[in-house]
């Protein structure tokens, strides 16, 4: 067993020896640790077998030195022999080398001059080909340099582009050419700041020139405008002309004949017209477009610029705070609205791209608005026609001028419409004023002609036409006053200043009659209406002045159909035309005559009411005075003598006759039932507490003088007794008490045929009990009662059946 073993770690030992020999060095730790690893003491026997492994070697090793030995003793033999030999070789070699050395040194040096001159003769070669390149580059760099000095930087830029593109990459290993290319950006951006700052100075140089670019494109519209107008006489009168051509500003026709554009001077003529062009620099715009184009940032440069124009363009939008003031103020305004778009139709067509036609319509729309809204503000200021009609003119040639440049202005000529209103409404207060004046300073009587030739004069102004007046001698008088020829003639005025407002507003002549009828109509209807119905209210107008106003309103309503026909003459439109508008003159002066006949009733109910109010009735009076009050007779004298003022009125012609004597009957029958009911009244008041007979016989006395003067035909026409009618409840009701009659009242109360028919139950009981007796201090029945105690009864039944009679009616 225990040979086994010792064979067993024999075999081992020599696996380890080995693999130590066959193996790395790094490696042979593993395998010196497995030694240990092993059995007790098994590292001493590893140690005696690597001592004989040892031994082993090294006789190996002397075996084979012992059989190289003699070869090597021989070869260092022969190595001495060959030294001497060597030694000797050196030194020949050496002498050689001397020679040789001393022979060569001349030509060396010669050698050595030509390479150095070849070298240079290639460095020269090189150089020049370098300069070659590098003086086009430098000669561009220079040409750069004097096209920043003199402004040319388009032509700078692209001279960038040359030296970026072409001449810089040939040469871009050296310095120069670096700093080159590291300035071109900086001066591209320096490039940029100075066009844009030339371009500052042309928005700012250009919002001052637009009013002056403005004047001169509508003053050339208004020259345009004036020599179609005369092209348009020309034509209307026979005189044919071949077609306008424009050469130079100057206008021709074929036919050899020179019109200038306005005023006719030849200066003018031989004028140049002038456009946006000629008085504007347009070359900063350009150049800066063009540099931003090149430089690759043109979205950035349009955008500027159209930010900039908008913003300029609502300052050109803002008016002036007094603009409303002058005309001037609207001009300025128009001026430069004008300047800013033509400065833009310019550079639409001459720039691609920097405005589109949608940015300029854009703002032309935003821009219209604020016209729109300035001018309905500003015009609603105006309180002169005069101012509003410059206006349109000026709205006119605004709108002409931007229509020519491709703007539409449609809403303009819509806008003129409400102008027109504004205009309408100016010339209404103005004539307003007119009429007013003409109404204080008549003097409300028929107009006195003394010669032919005066009455000639007022026919002219009036057309009235009368045949008898006519074969009257002179001196004559005509019906109306001579306010009626003034307003007819300012009536022509207002048409005549309503025609110049819708000159050259492009409507039909069908529409320009209509808006000619319509500012007739509202000056009648409206103007002349309130200031007769204002003037017939005026306390100091009298009865006479209202039957003259009531006069010439008849006069006025007749001319009303000349001045359709006026109209007619100026508008060539048949009044037979479908939408011709008539004018409502006829019920204007129907409506101020009814209120002049009103006025009259009224003043005469009033002057009867101021009589009335004088009246000093004695209500308790035993028996008449025989004689009608005084304030009574004084009241009919005054009646009297203010219808025979409707009398005397001029009657040449059966209108003016049967009008004033319907004025007449109509205010007569009014004076007198109004002057019935103030003394029905009188009796009837309810402050008046007792009546004696006496009193009723007096009031009866007056009543009677009433229907006298009703009776006496105070206005002729009245058939039969009709005016006395209008004292008919009075005279029932004081013949009731004065008869004492109430059996037949009461008996045939109700009947048709009553003879106290119009007296009420109401009013004769009322009147009744003031007269009764109804107390003991002041009895006025004190005496009937002495007398006849049985009447007093009588009165108490009567009274009863009034009451009777009246509860019977409420119920």
């Amino acid at each position: 067993m225990a040979e086994n073993e010792t064979l067993e770690c024999i075999t081992e030992h020599e696996r380890i020896l080995q693999e130590i020999e066959s193996t790395d060095t790094a490696c042979v730790g593993p395998t010196l640790r497995s030694i240990y690893d092993d059995q007790p003491n098994a590292h001493k026997r590893f140690m005696e077998k690597l001592d004989a492994r040892i031994r082993n070697h090294d006789r190996e090793i002397e075996k084979m030195c012992n059989f190289h030995h003699q070869g090597f003793v021989d070869a260092i033999t022969e190595l001495l022999k060959v030294r001497a030999d060597a030694e000797k070789l050196m030194g020949q070699v050496t002498d050689t080398n001397r020679r040789l050395q001393e022979a060569g040194r001349e030509v060396t040096v010669e050698t050595e001059e030509v390479i150095r001159c070849r070298i240079q003769q290639r460095n020269m070669a090189t150089t020049v080909e370098k300069l070659h390149l590098c003086i086009p580059v430098l000669e561009m760099y220079s040409k750069l340099k004097e096209q920043l000095e003199s402004k040319r930087y388009y032509a700078a830029l692209k001279t960038m582009e040359q030296l970026e593109k072409v001449f810089i990459p040939r040469v871009s290993q050296y310095r120069f050419c670096q700093i080159m290319a590291e300035n071109l950006p900086r001066l591209r951006e320096e490039i940029k700041e100075i066009s844009m700052s030339d371009l500052k100075d042309f928005l700012e140089s250009i919002r001052k020139h637009s009013d002056k670019v403005g004047e001169t494109a509508m003053r050339q519209a208004q020259q345009h405008r004036t020599f179609n107008i005369a092209v348009a006489k020309q034509a209307s009168m026979g005189h044919y002309t071949k077609p306008v051509y424009s050469l130079n500003g100057r206008t021709h026709t074929h036919n050899g004949l020179m019109m200038d554009d306005g005023t006719g001077d030849e200066e003018e003529a031989d004028e140049e017209v002038l456009t946006a062009q000629d008085l504007v620099d347009f070359s900063p715009v350009y150049r800066c477009l063009h540099i931003y184009t090149v430089l690759g940032d043109r979205e950035t440069f349009e955008n500027y610029y159209r930010k900039q124009r908008k913003k300029q363009a609502r300052l050109v939008l803002q008016p002036q705070a007094n603009m409303h003031e002058t005309v001037e103020g609207y001009r300025r305004y128009f001026n430069q609205i004008v300047g800013f778009f033509v400065v833009e139709d310019h550079i639409l067509h001459a720039t691609q791209g920097l405005v589109t036609r949608a940015f300029t319509d854009e703002l032309w729309n935003m821009a219209l608005s604020k016209i729109i809204a300035v001018l309905r503000t500003h015009s609603s200021y105006c309180d002169d026609p005069d101012l509003v009609l410059e206006l349109k003119n000026l709205i006119v040639i605004f709108a002409d001028t931007l229509q020519g440049y491709g703007f539409p202005v449609n809403r303009l000529f819509d806008l003129l419409f409400e102008v027109r209103d504004q205009y309408n409404e100016t010339l209404l207060k103005k004539w307003a004023l007119v009429f007013r004046e003409i109404f204080e300073l008549d003097n409300y009587s028929p107009i006195p002609v003394e010669t032919e030739e005066e009455y000639i004069l007022v026919v002219s102004r009036f057309p009235f036409h009368d045949a008898e007046i006519e074969k009257q001698d002179f001196p004559k008088k005509l019906p109306m006053s001579q306010s009626v020829p003034q307003i007819y003639t300012q009536v022509k005025e207002l048409i005549y200043a309503s025609l110049k407002f819708s000159e050259s507003l492009h409507r039909s002549s069908t529409e320009i009659d209509d808006m000619l009828r319509k500012s007739t109509n509202l000056l009648l209807t409206r103007t002349l209406s309130s200031c007769l119905q204002n003037l017939i209210k005026k306390p100091h107008i009298g009865l006479t002045e209202l039957v003259q106003i009531i006069i010439n309103t008849t006069h006025l309503e007749q001319a009303c159909k000349y001045l359709e026909e006026f109209i007619t003459n100026i508008t060539n439109v048949s009044p037979e035309t479908v939408h011709t508008t008539r004018l409502y003159g006829l019920s204007t002066f129907k409506d101020a005559r009814h209120a002049a006949e009103g006025e009259i009733y009224t003043k005469l109910n009033q002057k009867i009411d101021e009589f009335i109010q004088l009246a000093d009735y004695e209500w308790g009076m035993a028996e008449s005075d025989g004689r009608a009050s005084g304030y009574l007779m004084d009241l009919i004298n005054f009646l009297r003598s203010t219808f025979q003022v409707f009398t005397h009125l001029p009657n040449n012609n059966n209108d003016h006759a049967s009008m004033s004597g319907k004025v007449a009957q109509t205010a007569c029958m009014s004076a007198c039932k109004h002057l019935s009911t103030s003394l029905m009244q009188m009796l009837l008041d309810t402050e008046l507490k007792q009546i004696s007979m006496g009193a009723i016989q007096q009031f009866n006395l007056d009543v009677i003088q009433c229907e006298l003067f009703a009776s006496s035909e105070p206005v002729p026409g009245f058939q039969g007794d009709t005016l006395q009618l209008a004292f008919i409840d009075l005279r029932q009701l004081l013949d009731l008490f004065m008869v004492w009659d109430w059996s037949t009242y009461l008996a045939d109360y109700g009947q048709p045929t009553s003879k106290y028919l119009r007296v009420n139950p109401a009013t004769a009981l009322a009147l009744l009990e003031k007269m009764k007796d109804t107390s003991k201090k002041n009895n006025i029945f004190s005496q009937f009662r002495k007398n006849d105690r049985d009447k007093q009864k009588l009165i108490e039944t009567v009274v009863k059946q009034l009451r009777s009679l009246v509860n019977g009616m409420s119920s």
